[in-house]
């Protein structure tokens, strides 16, 4: 095999799984593991790949902090198909709590008007259920994040000790089978840990360019979370792994399926 066709089969590998190991790759390819890692380099050189600890994956796993005006133009149609079925979770009576992000904007803007109990920090969550009057909403207090809209602080995490809801909905910014869920703000992971502490189950929405991803901050192990929904986009070695961990996952199609 020559070089370019080495380098093809690993990106093609890649873009089916998401992340390659260099010690599978030798065996694959029937090359040693110094020239795997060559192969690597010389890919990411032409920003082609990522290279982490081991191996690599298609792109940079690391997150920046993004405004929500901005996440909200990115995969608008996936976050409502995640949104539609997330609402298939609802019973009447519910006492729910919804994180903060654009996907669980998108569940909000899907949810009818019926007798519930949200708690928030999402301040864009709460305005999505204004016009449903039987729906009584719970603001949760603090600072206010400009770029995330919602409010974080230990006035949340002491509002959230007052209450035990049934589900929480939680998006997140990174999902990661090693290293867990995560978001890009420390005080928002705090925030999250003491939602899922307050909910019988853990739900997250997530569309599929959040996988693979680390942000700055750790919210959670893989093992703490009940439920994906998410989109076909997501490599198959991915949906496995979290089945394999007991996760329930379920799949929406992607728009141009």
């Amino acid at each position: 095999m020559t070089l370019l066709e080495r380098h093809k089969a690993i990106l093609e590998l890649l873009r089916e799984v998401g992340n390659v190991d260099v010690g599978d790759l030798s065996q694959r390819l029937q090359v040693s593991a110094v020239t795997i890692r060559k192969d690597l380099d010389m890919l990411e050189e032409k920003n082609l790949l990522y290279r982490i600890h081991g191996g690599a994956v298609l792109s940079d796993p690391y997150i920046a902090t993004r405004k929500v005006s901005e996440k909200e133009k990115l995969h608008p149609e996936v976050k409502r198909r995640i949104g539609q079925e997330a609402v298939e979770l609802l019973a009447p009576q519910d006492a729910l709590i919804i994180a903060s992000g654009t996907t669980v904007q998108a569940f909000a803007r899907c949810i009818p008007n019926m007798k519930m109990t949200v708690i928030t920090s999402g301040m864009n969550v709460a305005m999505e259920l204004l016009d449903k009057p039987d729906i009584e909403i719970i603001q949760l207090g603090g600072i206010i994040r400009h770029s995330s809209a919602s409010v974080v602080s230990e006035y949340a995490i002491n509002m959230l000790g007052n209450f035990t809801c049934s589900k929480l909905f939680l998006g997140v910014d990174g999902i990661d089978p090693e290293y867990g869920l995560s978001t890009t703000h420390l005080q928002e992971a705090c925030l999250n840990r003491a939602m899922i502490g307050a909910a019988t189950k853990t739900i997250v929405l997530a569309d599929s360019s959040k996988f693979g991803r680390r942000g700055f901050s750790k919210i959670c192990d893989m093992g703490d979370i009940d439920q994906v929904i998410t989109d076909s986009g997501v490599p198959h070695k991915m949906l496995k792994i979290m089945e394999e961990q007991g996760i329930k996952v379920t799949v929406v199609p992607s728009p141009e399926e």
